[in-house]
């Protein structure tokens, strides 16, 4: 294997790591947009149950905040960047 080739070789890969940045950022804004609506759906049994206990609030509270990060994460996914 000849340095040009080598060169070009580098060259090549270099260029194709944008393309699979870009995919990978899309696919982690396409699952946090979906868990985004989905877990809304998880707040309803605990709401049904009561917030009485401590680990019930507790699990209230690590819902809304991870609803809050997948918004954040998944706001613009499908959109015009």
């Amino acid at each position: 294997m000849s340095s040009s080739s080598a060169y070009e070789l580098l060259a090549q890969f270099d260029e194709s790591i944008p393309e699979f940045d870009e995919s990978l950022v899309s696919a982690v804004r396409g699952i946090a947009f979906w868990t985004a609506i989905a877990l809304p759906f998880l707040y309803l049994p605990l709401l049904v149950t009561g917030l009485d206990s401590g680990a019930t609030r507790i699990a209230f509270v690590a819902l809304v905040v991870c609803n809050a990060v997948a918004l954040r994460i998944g706001h613009a996914h499908g959109g015009d960047d």
